[in-house]
């Protein structure tokens, strides 16, 4: 398939297939979290016995042959094949995530403790591409707000910072890129504590690929895609708001809140519209990327056109 062409609708997986297939993972049982190596995906589901979440969107589910191969990874290049080729070399174990700041307890957590914290869901989320593309992935893991409240944040904070993982050595991200790494995003406090603020361990039953962001990452439904930061190996609380890697590199494009909204469009995107994958057809792009009656209200009072 040429690599812009968008995939058949004849090429998607109906989700009635998916869901029999995830009730056959599920009487499998789940994967012990010491299966999590190096290398390719283990042939075992590793998530089979995560918990459907009652409130997933029911939109039809994009193949998982799209979700892994068509990524905004930047460390690993600029082109959307980029790190389905070259992600192989980001290293998943030992992984420890470093989570201080403004917070009573400083701590750093490693993998398997992580993985441990809390029972794993099952969401279904929208993704939206500043681009013009989007995706419905099954992620699997639990509410960010479950790891952020093991450190007892201070009065004081108001933002979290996020940190990927980032090894020039290991990492073949063009000369000509446009960011500066390691990757930094940034959520307000209450955005980073809201339960739709999912920390990411699988998708489609089994462990993220390393190109799209293992061994955990972000998802946040109602902003555009590269908010969800990926290889996550810091979290720091703030009273100041961060200075996010798009926000520092092209700030009339890219926002500290980059909220889905239609009516604000960049120099070079127009966000009206979108495709999503599998599709040939275009539709128009939901406010809040359709999740606008569980989070506006975060942002009662504020011109969203003007803190895009």
């Amino acid at each position: 398939m040429p690599a812009d062409r968008p995939p058949a609708p004849s090429e998607l997986t109906p989700r009635s297939h998916f869901e029999a297939r995830r009730r056959v993972l599920s009487a499998a049982g789940a994967l012990a979290a010491g299966a999590l190596m190096p290398g390719a995906l283990r042939a075992a589901p590793a998530f089979a016995g995560a918990r459907p979440w009652p409130d997933s969107i029911s939109d039809r589910l994009t193949p998982l042959e799209h979700v892994t191969g068509y990524n905004n990874f930047y460390e690993f290049g600029t082109s959307k094949q980029d790190p389905s080729v070259y992600a192989h070399k980001l290293p998943v174990r030992p992984w420890a995530v470093t989570v201080e700041g403004l917070v009573q307890r400083p701590r750093t957590f490693d993998l398997d403790t992580l993985l441990g914290l809390a029972p794993m869901e099952e969401r279904i989320y929208r993704l939206r591409c500043v681009e013009g593309w989007s995706m419905v992935v099954p992620w699997i893991g639990y509410p960010l707000s479950v790891l952020l409240k093991q450190v007892e944040p201070l009065g004081s904070a108001r933002y979290v910072e996020f940190e990927s993982f980032h090894d020039a050595r290991l990492m073949s991200s063009p000369i000509f890129n446009p960011l500066v790494f390691p990757y930094i995003e940034g959520l307000r406090l209450d955005e980073a504590m809201h339960p739709l603020t999912l920390l990411v361990f699988g998708l489609y039953g089994d462990l993220l690929p390393k190109q799209n962001g293992a061994p955990l990452r972000l998802a946040v439904p109602w902003k555009y895609g590269f908010k969800s930061a990926k290889s996550l190996v810091r979290i720091r609380f703030t009273d100041e708001q961060p200075l996010t890697s798009w926000n520092r590199s092209a700030p009339h494009d890219f926002g500290f809140y980059s909220n889905v909204n239609p009516a604000v469009s960049s120099e070079r995107y127009d966000q009206r519209r979108e495709r999503r994958l599998g599709e040939l057809r275009k539709r128009d792009t939901l406010p809040f990327n359709g999740y606008a009656d569980a989070v506006s209200g975060l942002y009662a009072g504020m011109d969203l056109k003007r803190a895009f």
